[in-house]
């Protein structure tokens, strides 16, 4: 039985993906499904869209570890780690998967806070008095 296993990050969140030949079971953090973990809607339906767009929804299972970040930003590192498993099966996808922008990886992260103000950027209120 074949195994493609991939990697997909976002933010400060992790998602190793192993992905098998089945019937579209996606198990998560060892939950079965997406909105048994992921618990809303829309995150299920980010998470799919590369399997939509391949017409693999119900081709392949998946096991996923994510951790790190929060729930946002570990959809979009399974949804990236979907569609590098989905490549490692075949390159025939690339193009498709390329132009819905699900090989790119987000790269943009928590700016640091700094000293003296209240966050990255924001500071604290002035008083003239």
């Amino acid at each position: 039985m074949e195994v493609y296993v991939s990697v997909g990050r976002r933010k400060g969140a992790i998602a190793r993906v192993r992905m098998t030949p089945g019937n579209g079971k996606i198990v998560v953090n060892g939950k079965d499904g997406l909105l048994e973990y992921f618990k809303r809607e829309t995150l299920k339906m980010d998470i799919e869209q590369p399997l939509t767009l391949t017409e693999n929804l119900d081709k392949y299972d998946f096991n996923v570890r994510v951790n790190g970040g929060g729930l946002s930003g570990q959809a979009g590192a399974l949804r990236l780690g979907i569609a590098r498993a989905l490549l490692a099966f075949s390159e025939d996808y690339r193009k498709v998967l390329r132009q819905g922008g699900f090989l790119t990886r987000d790269p943009r992260e928590k700016e640091r806070k700094k000293y003296g103000l209240a966050k990255a950027r924001k500071r604290f209120q002035f008083s003239k008095r």
